[in-house]
């Protein structure tokens, strides 16, 4: 059996200090990988089944071979994880803010998604998401290059984010430059903690041809009740 408790990474970052940790879960005998941001926990690979819905129902919307994807926000590697689960992907750009996270993935140290940094069809960007919609987007090799699909698990929620600065993405105005960077028909797609927002809901309408919140839920282990995500669909 493991150790109770082990910090495999602590870095002092812009945002604040950055930590990942593992644990030993007594209740579920299982080892867990927690992130936290200064005192506040960023996620856990105890609850991972709505990033993974958001990689699978985002591309679920697209049809043909050779999709050009985009993540903005690693994490613990899950919905990049899935993303390359799906055959019909030529090539995946992860875009992340801390370079102290895509250290992690390089370094193998979350055992569930290790592996998937050194797939040929992956490229780990160190950068600002936001700021890289409002430029010459995701690929600085390629200046308004256009993808098939734009998948975001950043902030908690659009009303509850990270840093103020990112609160004018989740506006008609910031959705509409977020939008020239996808083919036509293109997908963006969003991860939330909190139920659907009506008012968010208006503003994809107001940019994009189809929208849809959908519901994740899964067991929550703590509860021994269900617990809910959402996952944002818009298509162009």
């Amino acid at each position: 059996m493991s150790a109770r408790f082990e910090e495999l990474a602590w870095s002092e970052t812009p945002m604040g200090v950055i930590s990942l940790r593992r644990r030993l879960e007594p209740s579920l005998k299982v080892d867990v990988y927690e992130v936290k941001l200064g005192d506040e926990f960023l996620m856990s690979s105890l609850f991972t089944v709505a990033e993974i819905e958001l990689a699978h129902r985002g591309l679920a919307m697209l049809a043909g071979p050779d999709l050009d994807v985009v993540v903005g926000g690693l994490g613990l590697g899950y919905t990049a994880r899935a993303v390359l689960q799906d055959t019909r992907v030529r090539s995946l750009t992860v875009v992340e803010a801390l370079g102290e996270v895509i250290e992690w993935h390089e370094r193998e140290l979350l055992p569930d998604t290790a592996g998937f940094a050194s797939d040929p069809r992956v490229r780990l960007a160190h950068g600002d998401f936001f700021a890289m919609t409002e430029g010459a987007g995701f690929d600085p090799g390629s200046p308004g290059r256009r993808f098939h699909a734009i998948l975001v698990d950043i902030d908690h929620t659009p009303r509850h984010v990270l840093h103020p600065s990112h609160a004018a993405f989740y506006t008609t105005a910031g959705l509409r430059r977020l939008s020239h960077h996808l083919h036509p028909g293109g997908v963006f797609a969003l991860w939330s903690d909190d139920p659907p927002d009506a008012e968010f809901i208006d503003v994809l309408g107001e940019v994009f041809a189809g929208t849809s919140a959908q519901v994740i839920t899964f067991p929550n282990p703590f509860t021994g009740e269900e617990s809910a995500n959402t996952v944002y669909v818009a298509t162009g």
